[in-house]
């Protein structure tokens, strides 16, 4: 059995690499900083698209082919593991799994994850259809973890990850996106309020979300509440995401359509880069977000916008960053400095 050093009070690995060939954890697993809850009640599943064949997905020496052969399997309260594909193309993107992913409402609690060289595309596993108006990962199971996994939407037009909640026999409540990279993602060419890299669909709903640690680069809209037909999504938390910052290829970052979010929004320690100016975009702000409902409070703090907006300013109808009333301002600065709200 490996050993381990104790080092601050902890063990673990001081530094390089190590092999372990049987490791159990009993609590939390932490990757890249960010904590992995792991569930212990449920099918372990592995997944490499490197190999001929599907084996039974039981081990590493018999894995899976597809990430969907992965998810079916694995059901509630499961676990897939999806290793990276060899990178073959040295001038061009990481080699993807070409394939289209639905968590279906069955396998409540499911965890996909991919295995993390870092939050880089290149450094995790990633997702590219290349074609297609279906987004690359449904979830419609309440309850599921997202972990460093990449999604790029060159060529496609259905969006990275789709919360596809309709308050009745599907649910993606309760979903945790971590430590993921998205790239290219859209839903149509210029209008960012049509979907992007992680979206809710158009009965909103989905509550208690969180997006954490995530990279977005040249998605069209980073994150978006399509329509809210249903019930507003409440309670949602983004923090330490760094957002698109090619304003030639972003519309928006974050928009919420409908009636917005719910009470409890929390967007903390974010960086924003160069306003979005997409040619012929509908939106052309940073954000475009309310809260709205029962307990509508939310709150944005400790971010970092790369605009001054010194004339078309942060508030609720200003053109650099729209920010209703209810959502209130603490602690973020643009390159002018201090942010302050104004009409």
């Amino acid at each position: 059995m490996s050993s381990f050093k104790r080092i601050g009070g902890r063990y673990g690995f001081r530094s390089g690499s190590g092999k372990v060939k049987n490791l159990e954890v009993v609590d939390n697993l932490w990757v890249q900083g960010n904590q992995l809850p792991i569930v212990s009640n449920g099918k372990i599943v592995y997944v490499d698209g490197d190999v001929s064949s599907s084996g039974s997905g039981d081990t590493w020496d018999s894995p899976f082919k597809t990430i969907q052969e992965g998810v079916t399997t694995a059901g509630a309260e499961g676990v897939v593991i999806v290793a990276p594909k060899a990178i073959t193309d040295m001038t061009g993107d990481p080699t993807s799994y070409a394939e289209t992913v639905i968590i279906p409402a069955t396998h409540v609690g499911l965890s996909l994850i991919g295995l993390s060289k870092g939050r880089t595309q290149g450094g995790l596993p990633q997702i590219m259809i290349g074609s297609g108006t279906t987004a690359m990962l449904t979830v419609q199971a309440p309850g599921c973890l997202i972990a460093n996994m990449g999604f790029n939407g060159a060529s496609s037009t259905g969006g990275g990850i789709l919360l596809d909640d309709d308050y009745d026999t599907k649910s993606a409540f309760g979903t945790s996106v971590i430590g993921c990279h998205f790239k290219n993602c859209k839903k149509h060419a210029t209008d960012g309020r049509t979907g992007g890299a992680i979206m809710w669909s158009s009965t909103g709903n989905a509550g208690q979300v969180l997006i954490s640690g995530c990279k977005f680069y040249r998605n069209l809209c980073d994150i978006c509440i399509i329509g809210t037909s249903n019930t507003v999504p409440q309670d949602v938390v983004i923090e330490d995401c760094h957002f698109s910052d090619s304003s030639a290829s972003t519309d928006v970052n974050i928009y919420s359509g409908g009636s917005g979010f719910g009470g409890g929004l929390v967007i903390n320690r974010c960086l924003f880069g160069k306003l979005p100016a997409i040619s012929s975009g509908s939106v052309a702000r940073f954000t475009d977000i309310t809260v709205y409902g029962t307990g509508g409070n939310g709150i944005l703090t400790n971010c970092t916008f790369g605009e001054a907006g010194t004339t078309t300013g942060y508030g609720a109808a200003k053109a650099t960053a729209k920010i209703g009333t209810t959502i209130a301002l603490s602690n973020n600065y643009s390159t002018a400095g201090l942010i302050v709200r104004e009409a």
